[in-house]
């Protein structure tokens, strides 16, 4: 007797989406960032002057992870103080979009129960 052919394969996460979705959902600061951007803090010290609890240091280890994924994009102007202003990417905007899904999912969730 034949075998019969398989006709669906095992599906796995997508390897590099899915380390992103972790890594940035699960830094609590990379969501309040997104809203922080969305309202047009883009300066690095006006982020931390505007969230309580949000230091130099996680704030700038949250910023250069999101540039990595490509998320936001770091601007350095040649100025005299130094300037830096993050802004959201094409790319950043399609994935805020699916995080916001997925807030509004858990609501859903939250909800039904």
């Amino acid at each position: 007797m034949e075998r019969q052919a398989k006709i669906f394969s095992r599906r796995s996460a997508p390897e590099q989406g899915a380390r992103m979705v972790e890594t940035i959902y699960g830094c609590k600061w990379s969501l309040t960032v997104y809203q922080l951007l969305a309202n047009g803090i883009k300066r690095p010290g006006e982020m931390v002057r505007s969230v309580e609890g949000l230091t130099t240091k996680v704030l700038n280890e949250c910023l250069r992870k999101n540039v990595a994924f490509g998320i936001i994009e770091r601007i350095a102007y040649n100025e005299i103080p130094p300037r830096v202003e993050y802004v959201v990417t094409p790319f950043g905007r399609k994935f805020i979009r699916i995080l916001d899904d997925l807030d509004k999912l858990q609501k859903e969730i939250e909800f039904d129960r």
